[in-house]
């Protein structure tokens, strides 16, 4: 039924390395009912106990930033183990070779427990990095880096953004007018190597020391976008508004690295409740639509409907039942 044989690897031949499930897919697509169906050790699944979570979301590891990421409730965290969720402050730039690093330790440690490490997340760059390996990093100049962050204080993330656009507007695509960050970081490359960001790609084969399990999952684009539209909602319902009114108390300002996320951002650009509302489920609309387009140009792994719960199951036990 599946391009998988017995031995579970995704190329039909038996590979060494570490067996890792990865699960990615669009923001609301239920990704974290999926893994409580499964895994949670209260669940009546035949797999439950038997895995624990690397999260893939570059938000969700930024302490106090609950509501706006929909980061797994500690009740849920106490039934299946969750890393690399809160582990550093919302002004720490925790980026692909971060996640990479971590990620690999953590296979390692899990699998060392007699257990299947599940990578599960949305964030494209650390999934594409995770998978196939860090692109190359660009040699840069220090006098470059400097310049850009003296420019950066005098004259601002727009007029940076702006110039970033006209030098490699595909890399100004992907970041916020106010990411300072990664504009600050594009730029220096532009500068430094008279090439574009996106220049610098990751390798496209998968990575060696891993038996990976590819699962990416959709809904139809009207299904996702109700159910984000339905999300936001009950976000603010929530308290998603005392909760960033909480961290902007704590010191933390619109160019900190947590504070790009989709949830919080929009608070910066809007003073009405409702404005910032639907800034927020068009903010999420658009970024799902970008991940949804990435997802599928993926070359790897399988692709599964989530109106087809029982041959998501299926796939997966196999997995499971070959490694384990």
């Amino acid at each position: 039924m599946y391009p998988f044989d017995k031995t579970g690897v995704q190329s039909g031949e038996k590979t060494e390395g570490i067996p890792v499930l990865v699960i990615t897919a669009p923001t609301a697509t239920g990704k974290t009912e999926l893994l409580e169906t499964l895994f949670a050790d209260n669940s009546s699944s035949p797999l439950a106990g038997k895995a624990e979570i690397i999260s893939a979301d570059s938000m969700q590891v930024y302490k106090g930033l609950d509501i706006g990421t929909a980061k797994p409730d500690a009740s849920f965290r106490s039934h299946l183990p969750h890393h690399l969720i809160d582990i550093c402050s919302p002004d720490f730039q925790f980026g692909a070779g971060e996640f990479v690093s971590a990620a690999d330790a953590l296979c390692h440690d899990i699998w060392n427990r007699h257990k299947i490490p599940v990578v599960c997340g949305g964030t494209t760059f650390y999934i594409k990095s995770f998978l196939y390996g860090l692109p190359p990093t660009p040699e840069c100049n220090a006098v470059v880096r400097h310049e850009l962050e003296r420019r950066m204080k005098e004259e601002g993330a727009e007029v940076l953004w702006q110039e970033l656009r006209g030098l490699d507007p595909e890399s100004a695509e992907k970041i916020h007018v106010n990411d300072e960050y990664r504009i600050k970081r594009a730029l220096e490359v532009c500068l430094s190597t008279g090439k574009k960001r996106s220049d610098f790609e990751v390798p496209e084969k998968l990575r060696s020391g891993f038996n990976f399990c590819i699962i990416k999952l959709e809904r139809s684009r009207e299904d996702l976008y109700n159910r984000i539209d339905r999300r936001v909602d009950q976000m603010l319902d929530l308290g998603l508004a005392d909760e960033f009114a909480g961290v902007r108390r704590a010191g933390y300002k619109s160019s900190d690295p947590g504070m790009q996320a989709i949830g919080y951002r929009e608070f910066f650009m809007e003073s009405d409740i409702e404005s910032v509302k639907e800034l927020i489920k068009k903010d999420t609309r658009h970024y799902a639509k970008k991940q949804l387009t990435f997802f599928r140009s993926m070359p790897d792994g399988f692709s599964f409907s989530m109106d087809n719960p029982e041959e998501i199951k299926e796939k997966i036990e196999g997995f499971f039942s070959v490694n384990l």
